[in-house]
């Protein structure tokens, strides 16, 4: 059974991903005859390669622009055209540069300054671009420390700090510089929880966050599948959400996350609490789970399920007729849903009485004296028992209709809509065929999730494996337990069944499962070709013919 876990414990190296200590970095600096790389030329290449604060290798070398050195940049280097009259071209030098660059991450000052005029020398000689990944000491540094400096440059940060080499735009002596910053920022951001790479390149963005100092609390998240609970200061379940990484997602509500509401969730946030899973399943139906048990105020998707709604047809009396129902009822009628609201359920019955002419009014079959037919019986839209010209059997035929296009013959329902939307695409009365779309799209994803769902919550126990893998174990629809192949055959998450009847055939599906009998269902239908069934008390397979989608078309005859 997994837990939830707040304090920090000892994990391995690869749960905390790739350690800052294991990194190798190659701080870079170029020496160049102007500031446009599509215009100006490299003039000195210097690179040292660091692992774990060691100095493993450098790199250096003067490069022959093919061209003369402006004199504004000779004063600010000492580099003459004269000392590069015997030096190499860029096409030379960049062979040995990319071996010893190697897949280190790029370390500059002002990175993309130099990575530009790597990636134009790449380009001339018809080499691909660099996809080492990069860090910039001056973003890192306008993050960390910019308070105590008056300002970022090199040479300032250099001074200031006291760094063990001073820059002197030369290529080397500015890497050595550099490298000192980095080691330095690096140290800085450990009191940020900035543990692997993963943190450092993020934290430029991260650390300028005005929640920034909560970032602590993400230090005990591991790297791995699971689902995150921000709570308030009173414990209150704030927002549930689920991640295939937990660390990296829950730091990027410090960063990239721009969405209104964060800021204000952050504000609120007094600790993160984590629940650590084995697969991306299991994530998703804890996120459902949680989400149904505390309702976060945070949570907009998933937080809405006390809306749905259903289209009842209600068989229990003399002439059924279709109406949207909040609850269900033990009354004998046909339950087609959950739908997301009444209005969409509003929608699946105007679909269905555009082809089958059911009662819309609640007159009783005869009509008192005076009073005259609804107003779709005088159009011919619905055959009314208002209207004294159908009885019981003629209706009864009606209704079946309906009951087979809503349970067994979808066809009877979807096709008559798609012939009268290609009609009216054709008259081009293209605003009215859009409407007769939306209405068959509506009721054709209606039916396709009564099907699917259906199908699954009457497949009783079902157990399926995944070859090297792990395996699931369901329950009506539901999930029981999952676990993981190097797991010996433990569970990593279990759970009891959530009813204790067995649902019946043609049954109506409860509105408090429906979202995880549809994330469920979603997960055998994406990993059906990785699946191996092992037992099933019921039937999974589909009998139905398939139901169309139908999506908007810029042009209907499309």
């Amino acid at each position: 059974m997994a837990t939830l876990t707040t304090d920090a414990i000892q994990r391995s190296l690869e749960d905390l991903g790739t350690p800052l200590a294991d990194v190798t970095f190659c701080v870079v600096d170029l020496e160049t005859t102007g500031l446009s790389a599509s215009e100006c030329a490299i003039t000195e290449i210097g690179a040292v390669r660091f692992r774990g604060g060691e100095r493993l290798g450098t790199f250096q070398s003067l490069i022959d622009p093919g061209s003369a050195i402006p004199p504004s940049i000779t004063v600010l280097t000492g580099i003459t055209s004269a000392m590069l009259i015997d030096a190499p071209r860029i096409a030379e030098v960049l062979p040995s540069f990319l071996e010893f660059l190697g897949d280190a991450v790029v370390v500059g000052h002002n990175v993309r300054f130099d990575l530009s005029f790597l990636n134009a020398a790449l380009a001339e000689t018809d080499r691909p671009r660099l996809s080492n990944r990069s860090i910039d000491t001056c973003g890192l540094a306008r993050r960390l420390i910019r308070d105590e400096v008056p300002d970022c440059r090199l040479g300032t940060l250099a001074e200031r700090l006291r760094l063990e080499h001073q820059p002197s735009h030369r290529a080397l002596d500015d890497v050595l510089a550099t490298g000192d910053l980095l080691h330095l920022l690096i140290e800085r951001a450990g009191s940020l929880g900035v543990t692997g790479l993963d943190d450092l390149l993020a934290l430029p963005t991260m650390a300028g966050h005005p929640q920034a100092d909560k970032l602590r609390m993400t230090d005990s998240l591991p790297r791995s599948p699971g689902v995150y609970l921000f709570r308030g200061r009173r414990g209150e379940v704030l927002y549930v959400g689920r991640a295939t990484n937990l660390r990296a997602r829950v730091r990027s509500y410090f960063s990239t996350d721009t969405r209104r509401k964060t800021g204000q969730m952050l504000r609120e946030t007094a600790r993160i609490d984590h629940l650590a899973c084995g697969s991306a399943l299991e994530a998703a139906v804890l996120e459902i789970r949680l989400i149904h048990s505390h309702e976060p105020r945070f949570n907009r998707h998933g937080n809405t399920w006390r809306r749905y709604a259903y289209v009842k047809l209600s068989l229990g009396e003399r002439f059924p007729r279709l109406s949207a129902a909040r609850t269900l009822k033990d009354d004998g009628g046909l339950y087609i849903g959950p739908l997301a609201s009444t209005s969409a359920a509003r929608t699946v019955i105007d679909a269905i009485q555009s082809v089958v002419p059911l009662r819309r009014c609640t007159c009783r079959a005869t009509r008192s004296p005076g009073t005259g037919p609804c107003v779709p019986a005088q159009l011919g839209l619905a055959a009314c028992p208002c209207s004294g010209e159908v009885d019981e059997e003629q209706y009864a035929r009606i209704v079946t209709r309906a009951v087979e296009g809503l349970t067994s013959r979808p066809d009877l329902l979807i096709d008559p809509l798609a012939v009268l939307m290609r009609e009216l695409a054709d008259q081009k009365r293209f605003e009215e065929a859009e409407e007769v779309r939306c209405r068959a799209a509506a009721l054709a994803g209606a039916l396709r999730r009564q099907h699917r769902l259906g199908r699954l919550r009457e497949s009783g126990r079902l157990l399926v494996l995944s070859p090297g893998r792990g395996g699931a174990e369901f329950c009506d629809g539901l999930l029981v337990q999952a676990w993981r192949a190097d797991a010996a055959g433990d569970p990593t998450l279990e759970f009891p069944p959530a009813s204790g009847k067995r649902p019946v055939p043609g049954e109506p599906i409860p509105r408090d499962i429906a979202d995880e009998l549809n994330c469920v269902a979603a997960w055998l239908e994406s990993e059906s070709h990785l699946l191996r069934l092992e037992h099933c008390d019921g039937t999974l397979a589909e009998p139905l013919t398939r139901i169309p989608t139908f999506r908007p078309l810029t042009d209907p005859h499309a």
